[in-house]
């Protein structure tokens, strides 16, 4: 068994998620794979089950019965992962949008340098995104603009979906008090880690816009961004933050 696995939510990617899988799998270091499959009517979990036999014991599926949102995707694939043993343990996306030759800089920021939480991130080194309309690079660069402003996370890039924690911040940060289930969800994430006293290490990575099958994104994800934040600090003047073992 690897020391990583790679949770990837997944809703309708039948076009992207083989390919993704195999380009995990050919990675020099060994990272499992786990699909959190929401009820895909596309055939997205029978192409997951057709990989599982391909690289046996190295990816798995956990099948839920529909949209249940992309928060609840990955608390579930946590307490999966932290159960079977990973110690290291991503977020990422079907899509290809996250590039997975960026997944080893991730890892070894944590299993190297230290870190605890590694973020793939689109903003430290100026705007790294490709293919992205005008209005939404600037929605989703002001939006973490706005977020470091009100929460004062030192995190440039906080709604990243790219991410690779060590398993003592998931098992530290309560993850049954997470409240929030669209791209705040990220936030939230962060906010905690960044409470409990975990370090952060962002990872400059480019990040290019799906070509193949839909986006997910609505405008309803970024109002839960905007006003979940607000409620996010204000939420932690009253609550006692477990701190990391030192």
């Amino acid at each position: 068994m690897s020391d990583s696995v790679i949770i990837i939510p997944t809703y309708n990617e039948k076009e992207n998620i083989e390919r993704m899988i195999r380009t995990l799998m050919a990675l020099e270091h060994s990272f499992d794979v786990l699909v959190v499959d929401d009820g895909s009517p596309d055939g997205t979990a029978a192409i997951v089950r057709q990989m599982m036999e391909v690289f046996p014991g190295r990816v798995h599926i956990i099948e839920r019965s529909g949209k249940l949102g992309l928060g609840t995707a990955y608390i579930t694939g946590f307490k999966w992962a932290l159960e079977a043993g990973y110690e290291y343990i991503f977020e990422m996306d079907a899509d290809f949008s996250h590039n997975p030759d960026d997944v080893p800089r991730l890892y070894d920021a944590c299993a190297k340098e230290g870190y605890d939480l590694s973020v793939g991130s689109r903003y430290v080194t100026g705007v790294n995104v490709v293919n992205w309309p005008m209005g939404r690079v600037l929605m989703s660069y002001f939006a973490s603009k706005y977020v470091r402003l009100i929460t004062r996370l030192p995190v440039h890039d906080t709604t990243a979906g790219f991410n690779c924690y060590r398993r003592e911040v998931l098992e530290t940060m309560e993850l049954d008090k997470v409240r929030f289930k669209g791209y705040a969800f990220q936030i939230e994430m962060k906010f905690t880690a960044y409470k409990c006293g975990f370090r952060i290490k962002e990872v400059p990575v480019i990040f290019v816009n799906r070509v193949l099958g839909t986006s997910k994104m609505s405008g309803g994800i970024f109002s839960e961004a905007l006003f979940g934040v607000v409620k996010l600090k204000v939420g932690s003047w009253f609550r006692k933050y477990p701190k990391r073992k030192q």
